[in-house]
């Protein structure tokens, strides 16, 4: 029988030299120019060089199937950013990817092409149709009614110099639990945040330097996944004064940790589950129906305001942290009269 070279490369070596040889390719035909693509790229790889290789024994470009990408994805699904979610669509991306990868390498060593990722993506409706039109409906949104009423809701836990001596001081009776829900909330409708930006901001995330306000935050510091690059967002001046005002009662209440927006005393970081039930319960408190679309309309409604403030998709893009052309589901909202805020 032969024997094995002791210089045969490992799988490890294999899957990287793969994707190394694809990406050249892909750059010196010009299809890939994106810097912010090319890092998504290499980090959806690079999770799924860890994942087979983590495998006994170690899943190769060979040997790899549908069950093992059933597994990987089993694996990656509740890891996407700190959200813990990974949408059909993203799902779809890193199939696309597995898929390439698997085509270019055969055709370099002249083999039969690996299926496995057409067929997984084939066996998935949901995923294979993630891009189709019918499968990407309206971004939920809220009106200039529901916006203005729910900002009303969140500030009122902020002092309010300018209102009545009854309201000037309501803010007193909230508890710094209520108010960290109050203010999590507000960063999302007034910054375009996910819930799982939220979650990763830290006490180094706002900016207050170079602001209109002294200490008034105008900005927050995003840190990178492995879907998105680190990036700054903007923040509305009505978020920036709730957010400074929830940062000094976070400091007087000595509330200890790193994380902006902690879970307990302790700093705790705050659960998925948690934050969900907090953030709907705001939504509910402000007289606002929490099923239809969820926290995310928030996040819409800042990048529809932006885009009809006249802000370039692009910029808008690099504040939520998606790619250019994810941009395309507001074409349809933004191209007729809307009313947000």
């Amino acid at each position: 029988m032969p024997t094995l070279s002791l210089f045969s490369e490992t799988p490890i070596q294999t899957h990287s030299a793969a994707f190394e040889c694809w990406l050249a390719d892909q750059s010196a035909a010009g299809t890939l120019r994106q810097s912010s693509s090319i890092v998504v790229y290499e980090e959806m790889w690079s999770a799924f060089t860890t994942w087979c290789i983590g495998q006994q024994p170690a899943v190769t470009l060979a040997s790899l199937d549908t069950h093992d990408l059933e597994a990987f994805h089993a694996a990656r699904f509740g890891t996407k950013s700190a959200d813990l979610s990974l949408s059909p669509r993203h799902a779809l991306r890193l199939m696309r990817l597995i898929d390439r990868v698997l085509r270019h390498h055969a055709a370099q060593n002249d083999q039969l092409a690996n299926t496995a990722a057409t067929d997984w993506i084939a066996s998935h409706p949901d995923v294979r149709y993630a891009d189709a039109a019918s499968a990407d409906p309206l971004p939920e949104f809220l009106s200039v009614v529901e916006a203005r009423l729910l900002i009303a809701y969140l500030s009122a836990a902020r002092p309010r110099p300018s209102m009545s001596e009854a309201r000037r001081n309501s803010h007193a009776s909230f508890t710094w639990q209520e108010l960290r829900n109050r203010t999590a909330v507000a960063l999302q409708l007034g910054g375009g945040l996910t819930p799982g930006d939220v979650r990763v901001l830290t006490l180094r995330s706002p900016t207050s330097q170079g602001g209109r306000v002294r200490e008034r935050p105008w900005k927050v510091s995003v840190p990178g996944n492995g879907n998105s690059l680190p990036r700054e967002t903007p923040i509305a001046p009505w978020a920036g004064e709730l957010l400074q005002h929830w940062m000094q009662i976070r400091a007087e209440a000595g509330i200890a940790g790193e994380v902006l927006f902690p879970s307990t005393r302790t700093g705790k970081p705050w659960s998925k589950l948690s934050h969900y039930q907090c953030a709907r319960r705001v939504l509910e408190d402000a007289g606002l129906d929490s099923t239809e679309g969820g926290s995310f309309r928030l996040r819409h409604t800042f990048a529809i305001r932006q885009l009809q403030r006249g802000t370039d998709p692009g910029q808008v893009a690099r504040w939520l942290g998606i790619e250019p052309e994810a941009m395309s589901k507001y074409d349809r909202v933004v191209a007729a009269p809307t009313d947000v805020i």
